[in-house]
């Protein structure tokens, strides 16, 4: 089977006014769909490569073909980033998390101010395009950036970090400029707003079960 668009869990209009309608209709339609275009265009001549999950082939890119590495490392993991990005956000959300992972946020950085304070930073410090995560490694959340399409699930050979991503958001300009423009720090502090805690209690769960 192809890899797919999966569909948005809420209208693209539901996460105004933190982001616009038209940024999500572009974002999700366009450039997701890009993605999974060009690695269903790299995968189509090896049927074992095929078969693998998304995430095996991320998790183990030195098993990929040279000849077709680098647009799976990127497409793949353009691919599976927005797919992850979706589900992280919702209408009606924001605030703070709670239980396990407050705790566990109040324990790595020390409180739930410093920690966005310190995203906000891996996120505005990352040179170009990329992404700013929390990330679940050895049993600690850490923040870490990846450049372009990477994620933590690469390893620190391709990524520089290695994890389970729990949170993460996109700070390519797509993501954000038709509405903030070049004000990437005013886009960081309003997605807070759109934040699914519950979904992120979620990951923090299974990546440390």
């Amino acid at each position: 089977m192809p890899h797919l668009l999966p569909a948005l869990p809420y209208a693209t209009d539901a996460l105004e006014p933190y982001i616009d309608a038209l940024t999500m209709e572009i974002h999700h339609g366009k450039h997701h769909q890009a993605y999974i275009d060009n690695l269903n265009k790299a995968l189509a001549d090896d049927a074992a490569l095929e078969t693998k999950s998304l995430e095996a082939l991320l998790t183990d890119l030195g098993s990929v073909p040279e000849s077709i590495r680098t647009a799976v490392r990127n497409n793949g993991g353009g691919h599976w980033n927005h797919s992850f990005f979706w589900e992280l956000m919702g209408p009606n959300a924001g605030g703070a998390p709670d239980g396990a992972l407050a705790a566990a946020i109040n324990e790595a950085f020390g409180s739930f101010d410093d920690f966005k304070a310190k995203l906000e930073a891996a996120g505005l410090t990352r040179f170009g395009s990329g992404w700013a995560w929390l990330l679940v490694n050895a049993g600690r959340l850490e923040i870490v950036s990846t450049a372009n399409q990477d994620n933590p699930l690469m390893g620190k050979a391709v990524a520089g970090c290695e994890g389970h991503p729990i949170l993460g958001v996109d700070v390519w300009e797509h993501a954000y400029y038709l509405k903030y423009q070049n004000r990437r720090g005013d886009y960081l502090k309003a997605w807070w707003n759109v934040v699914n805690w519950p979904v992120v209690s979620e990951h923090f769960a299974a990546a440390t079960r």
